[in-house]
């Protein structure tokens, strides 16, 4: 236990390893309750889509030389409202919208990778995130992004509620319908495209889809799966990062193997629970 310890201490007194830890947990933490909407909505497959969506824009961006996080975010934003917005109208089902924008947005962004001859371009970065790039201003922009969900959904957790389950009623009741897709779709946004930087495009799906789906094996109130999705995350990051540095594997396929895990455990626990009251 004393060597496991050390070993910890020793793995955390890297800079880059606090920023991962902070940054990762942090947006976990956002992405799960986002994601409890999102799931129980049936937009879970949005997270996939608008991760696409950013690795199209920042592949531009670093193509044409400009800003990747300046060109990224409102593209993506945009991307969020008009996912959620048109999928609301029925004008298009949202899992073939979803699969337009992410296809094509995927097939953009390779393009603009593979014309951009003589530039450093590491697609694996995109495509799978790395911790070593993370900083100091990544920490930040989590720690805002987190000031910012965190409040918002204990304040908001009634409107949530009426939003995610009934939202015809919702809106006859006289609540600002628009205004809370609106806000859903900027923080939606804002937590893919940082979560981009340490899980990449291919995994950051995962932090949104994995944290609801486990908690409703056991849990079967809304209060209970926003809270259980809410440590779930901090459980499989904290987990899948330090088996990460033991390892030396990939950071985001080992939190997403933490996650399979969780999801499994509680998947069994769930149904042997359902049978021993049968």
């Amino acid at each position: 236990m004393t060597a496991l310890l050390s070993s910890l201490g020793q793995m955390f007194s890297l800079s880059f390893m606090v920023y991962a830890l902070i940054t990762g947990v942090l947006v976990s933490l956002c992405a799960a309750l986002l994601g409890v909407s999102l799931v129980l909505k049936r937009y879970s497959m949005i997270g996939d889509g608008l991760s696409h969506v950013a690795f199209g824009s920042l592949a531009v961006a670093t193509a044409l030389s400009l800003a990747p996080m300046k060109v990224a975010v409102p593209v993506v934003i945009l991307s969020a409202f008009l996912l959620l917005r048109l999928s609301e109208k029925g004008k298009l089902k949202g899992d073939a919208l979803t699969a337009m924008i992410s296809t094509g947005a995927l097939a953009v962004g390779y393009l603009a990778v593979s014309l951009s001859t003589g530039m450093n371009i590491d697609i694996d970065n995109y495509l799978f995130g790395s911790i070593l790039t993370l900083t100091k201003s990544d920490v930040w922009l989590s720690v805002g992004l987190a000031a910012l969900v965190i409040p918002a959904y204990i304040l908001l957790f009634h409107r949530i509620f009426s939003v995610t389950f009934d939202h015809g009623f919702a809106k006859a009741t006289g609540m600002r319908i628009g205004l809370y897709d609106s806000v859903f779709a900027i923080l939606t946004a804002l937590t893919i495209v940082l979560g981009m930087r340490f899980m990449g495009t291919l995994l950051i799906s995962a932090l949104i889809v994995f944290p609801p789906l486990t908690a409703m094996r056991v849990m079967k109130s809304f209060r209970g799966v926003v809270i259980c999705s809410a440590v779930l995350p901090l459980i499989s990051f904290v987990t899948g990062l330090i088996l990460s540095c033991v390892f030396s594997t990939p950071p985001g396929a080992s939190v997403v193997c933490v996650s399979i895990l969780l999801f499994m455990g509680f998947a069994l626990f769930g149904w042997l629970r359902r049978r021993g009251s049968r």
